[in-house]
């Protein structure tokens, strides 16, 4: 899910909070650090800076939170309405022409907040500390986002998940799901998830029984390409917090949500 590049964590960063964010010394997307004499953005600086896009606090059990009056809170309000009114529009244009609405979420950082491991663990991904932290299945909500699902399947569309976690991790997505409210449609024929022992059959061209070559915009991609064309729906909005789970097609309209921790190609 994660990949440890903190050069990549400092260009989201720069995305979201703007030119301000980086000055004369930051490095740029593209930019080898050894082929430069510009300083790259100091890391402690970064770091303060995503904490105050986040509002981020320890709470009573010492578990990092984001803050409901943080930009990162108001960037997502933002988002939300212009989804929400979006979403309206278009089921109803898609059910006048025939066509069975649907919407794709992503799960990590899209429904589910990681801000507590990112912290804990200085912005860096292990395997085994990642497992553990997913199993728990106690990761808040992404804020508006339980609402978000329960706004689409109240206008009557379908809701899908399409996510990096694995198969194996499935108890714990739903677990999780369910208790911050986005409990819709958590069954395996709507929450697809990463199986690189048995791949599904529509991923062929990159994934076979046991041999798993499949990028996340083919995995991502593919799985969009299975809910229209196999299953017959149409997407008009698919929600993910890296450009790699919006990629590659098979969608109407897409929402890039915030994320300056870590990227994913």
């Amino acid at each position: 899910m994660h990949k440890p590049l903190r050069i990549a964590a400092i260009a989201a960063a720069c995305a979201v909070a703007g030119a301000g964010l980086c000055g004369a010394g930051a490095a740029t997307a593209g930019q080898s650090t050894a082929n430069s004499t510009h300083e790259p953005y100091n890391i402690g600086l970064l770091v303060k800076d995503i904490d105050t896009y986040y509002g981020t606090t320890a709470d009573a059990d010492g578990v990092y939170q984001a803050s409901p009056d943080s930009p990162y809170a108001k960037d997502l309000a933002r988002l939300d309405k212009a989804a929400r009114t979006y979403i309206d529009q278009a089921a109803r244009k898609a059910r006048h022409k025939g066509e069975k609405p649907a919407v794709v979420f992503d799960i990590d950082d899209t429904l589910l907040l990681s801000l507590d491991y990112e912290k804990r663990y200085n912005y860096t991904y292990n395997a085994t500390t990642w497992a553990d932290y997913v199993n728990r299945a106690d990761r808040p909500a992404v804020f508006g986002s339980p609402e978000l699902v329960r706004y689409a399947e109240k206008k009557g569309v379908a809701v899908f998940y399409n996510s990096g976690l694995s198969e194996a991790q499935r108890p714990a997505a739903v677990e999780n799901l369910k208790k911050i409210g986005a409990e819709v449609n958590l069954d395996a024929d709507h929450m697809f998830l990463k199986d690189k022992a048995n791949p599904p059959s529509y991923l062929s061209a990159c994934a076979t029984p046991g041999t798993w070559n499949c990028t996340t915009v083919q995995y991502k991609a593919g799985t969009r390409k299975h809910i229209e064309d196999d299953l017959g729906y149409e997407i008009i909005a698919n929600f993910g917090d890296q450009y790699s789970d919006l990629d590659g097609g098979y969608a109407d309209r897409t929402y890039k949500l915030p994320n300056p921790t870590y990227f994913v190609s």
